[in-house]
Formats: C-alpha cells, sequence, structure tokens
C-alpha cells in the first residue's frame, strides 16, 4: 500500500517485484505468501463485531486480490509469475494444488499462494509455514521492519539487542513477537528455519542470500 493507508499503491508494487525480481535473478526458487491487511484495514470499521468466520473469508478475499496485484507486478517486470489460490476461484485464479506450484517453482516461476490456508481461524504466518514445508523450502523468509528479532521493540526501547540465532523453544517461551505460536510449532516440527530480516533497504535480501546482510535465524535447539 506504500504510503497510503490502505489499498494498492503501484511504485510499492513495483519495488516488491523489482526487489524479487533480483533474487530470482540469483537463481534462487521463490515462493511467496500474501496477506490481506492492506484491504482489510480499510474495512475495520465495518468488520467490528463480524462474525469471525466471515471477517476471515473477507480477509482470504483480499489476499486474492493482493497476489493477483503481484502477478501483474511481477508480468510488467518481465518476470514469470504466477498466483494460487486455496480457494477456488473460477476464471479469476488458479486453484492451488502441490504438484501444481512445484512445478511452476521448477521452472523458475515466482509462485504466489492466495487465500490464506483456505480455512478461517488460521494465520497468515500460519499458512506461509504450510507453504513452506509443502514445498520443501530451505528456508522461511520474512520481512520485517527491523533486521531481526530484538529482545524488546528497538524504536522504543533504546537498550533492545538483537539475536543473531533463536532456537523455536527459545521464541515460544520468550513469546517473542515473530511469528504466531502455530506457525513457530508447524516449522519447529518440520525442520524448517525461520528467517527474519529488514525489507528495506533496496537490495537486502539479495544481498542476504549472497552470504551478506543482517537478520536472525531462528531453528532447531542450538548445542
Amino acid at each position: 500500500m506504500g504510503e497510503r493507508d490502505f489499498g494498492h499503491d503501484k511504485d510499492a508494487i513495483t519495488a516488491v517485484c523489482e526487489e524479487l525480481g533480483a533474487v530470482a535473478a540469483l537463481g534462487v526458487q521463490i515462493a511467496i505468501v500474501v496477506g490481506g491487511g492492506n484491504i482489510f484495514r480499510g474495512m475495520s470499521d465495518a468488520a467490528a463485531g463480524m462474525d469471525r468466520v466471515t471477517a476471515d473469508h473477507m480477509g482470504m478475499l483480499a489476499t486474492v486480490i493482493n497476489a493477483l496485484a503481484l502477478q501483474d507486478g511481477f508480468i510488467r517486470a518481465g518476470i514469470h509469475a504466477r498466483a494460487l489460490s486455496a480457494v477456488p476461484m473460477g476464471g479469476l485464479c488458479e486453484g492451488y494444488a502441490q504438484s501444481t506450484a512445484q512445478r511452476y517453482l521448477g521452472e523458475g516461476t515466482v509462485v504466489i499462494f492466495a487465500a490464506g490456508t483456505g480455512n478461517p481461524y488460521f494465520t497468515t504466518d500460519t499458512a506461509a509455514a504450510l507453504r513452506a514445508a509443502e514445498m520443501g523450502c530451505d528456508v522461511l523468509l520474512k520481512g520485517t521492519q527491523v533486521d531481526g528479532v530484538y529482545s524488546a521493540d528497538p524504536k522504543s526501547d533504546p537498550s533492545a539487542t538483537r539475536y543473531d540465532s533463536l532456537s523455536f523453544t527459545e521464541v515460544l517461551s520468550r513469546q517473542l513477537k515473530v511469528m504466531d505460536a502455530t506457525a513457530v510449532s508447524l516449522c519447529r516440527d518440520n525442520d524448517m528455519p525461520i528467517l527474519v530480516y529488514a525489507n528495506h533497504p533496496a537490495g537486502m535480501l539479495a544481498d542476504i542470500l549472497s552470504g551478506g546482510g543482517s537478520y536472525t535465524l531462528i531453528g532447531q535447539e542450538r548445542s
């Protein structure tokens, strides 16, 4: 949504697609799980007091809109991309199937997963952990506003320290706000490391995947 309060910003979409396009150029296979907060945030007043299942279904539809926007952005940038929805969408968006997604990844296509897990009560974090496990990914990347996981909010606490690495158990026991507990547990159970990094400045992700950058890596118990 860029600098907007909600909705879409063409320049922001272009920046995301160029950032990930630079990573794809390194030969990295990329799968994206997209949320819908930029759309649903604009409907927050109307959603207040709404039935949870209905609200979650609306949120899933918002992620499909975002996935199509990203797909268009990638195509405009000359990058092959395909949006796959966990909820059947007819002629609007191709449906998700593990084999289809893996085939696209193998062809070098950027895959965009929409509609979360297809079920209410599950967050975008959990959808990301699930799809990462299904795709057999090497790592689950989470871009945030800061360069990793801190002991406290570094924006409000100058004494907050950044962790270079953490175990899944440490994240859960300390209740560190990385991803929701279901997502972290799913990654732990499937031995899926989580890498938390700052999604700015431009080029940060490519730098990290080339062996540089600053981030926190979350994995199994450290010996």
